[in-house]
């Protein structure tokens, strides 16, 4: 089955969404254009233009284009104050709708998208492309076959020094919300834990060219007495960690541990007689399925067969929420200076 779609908010993360669209016959089989939307036109024609987008109608007003096109869904691209009014328009027009992070600016807004989506009977999920990755579900294949235990701690590191230019260098907790939230949501699918409460620090470093927090230090209370630490700073020049961060899992039998790029070590402990008793190194597996590792494609795909087949999708908003409830709790954190509890 084919189903329309409306894009709105034609910025370069548009172009991700286009490439993973057309990134396979089946998903251009799946998905066609039928409407683009941006407060500049021109933007949208040129979108248009460079993917070869042909017939679609292209707007300045979603509402207007929805009334014309009546799509089956709707692809929220757009910047996140914008994104509570275009998420409730597309669900009023009886669109299911697939939103880019953050699924919300505040949990008010969150929990009334949540209420929105049920109400209208429609699906609404969040592209957190990062847990589509390779790595993250080796990660998580490992944790649930068990074999380091029970998993007692997470630790992430995240160090580069992006020089984006643009919005993000005028965001306010920039680190928080438009990058930490991919650790802080692979964090919680990886553990299979819920998050309770955090502490953090956030920072603007010396040297910084961003404008409001772009360091940060966490430490959340999973479910469980799961600890979940975050270290990063999107202003850090010299040696970099990966985009993916680098993990550390520590289990009651064994830890692994994964570079964020290609390397994975796990071991459970040896049999060394003494003070340390050594370790035995034990495979990490590949993912389970190689269609869930393809990032943004993987994502998308997830949600149309949800469509399709009516069951929900594993970035669901009334799950997602958690994921925000995480950033939105840091960044209250580290405005008070206290432990925030957290509830989604």
């Amino acid at each position: 089955m084919t189903y329309n779609a409306v894009l709105c908010g034609c910025g370069a993360m548009a172009k991700g969404w286009f490439r993973a669209l057309q990134a396979t016959p089946q998903m251009q089989e799946a998905v066609r254009i039928v409407g683009l939307v941006d407060l500049d036109r021109a933007t949208a024609e040129a979108l248009a233009a460079e993917f070869n987008i042909q017939n679609a109608v292209i707007g300045t007003d979603l509402e207007s284009v929805l009334t014309e096109t009546k799509p089956d869904i709707l692809f929220d691209v757009v910047i996140p104050v914008a994104r509570h009014s275009v998420v409730k328009i597309g669900l009023s027009h009886g669109c299911h709708v697939l939103s880019e992070k953050p699924m919300a600016t505040s949990m008010t807004e969150a929990e009334d998208l949540r209420r929105a989506a049920k109400d209208a009977g429609r699906i609404h999920a969040v592209v957190q492309n990062r847990r589509f990755i390779s790595g993250v579900r080796r990660m998580r294949g490992l944790v649930e076959s068990g074999v380091i235990g029970q998993v007692t701690g997470i630790h992430c590191d995240f160090f580069l020094g992006p020089h984006f230019g643009g919005f993000r260098e005028q965001m306010d907790n920039v680190l928080l919300l438009d990058m930490a939230i991919h650790t802080f949501d692979a964090a919680r699918f990886v553990s299979g834990k819920s998050p309770l409460s955090v502490y953090c620090v956030e920072t603007n470093p010396v040297g910084s060219w961003y404008a409001h927090g772009a360091a940060a230090n966490a430490i959340f209370r999973f479910a469980d007495d799961v600890v979940f630490t975050y270290r990063g700073s999107w202003c850090a020049e010299g040696e970099r960690t990966s985009w993916e961060s680098a993990w550390r899992i520590v289990g009651s039998k064994g830890m692994l541990t994964w570079d964020g790029e290609e390397t994975f070590k796990a071991a459970v402990a040896g049999t060394e007689p003494g003070l340390l008793h050594g370790f035995t190194p034990v495979d990490v597996p590949p993912p389970d399925s190689e269609d869930e590792t393809h990032g943004h494609a993987s994502v998308i795909a997830d949600f149309i067969d949800a469509v399709s087949t009516g069951r929900e999708p594993e970035t669901v908003s009334h799950d997602n929420i958690k994921s925000l409830a995480m950033v939105l709790g840091a960044i209250k954190s580290a405005k008070s200076g206290q432990p925030v509890d957290i509830a989604a």
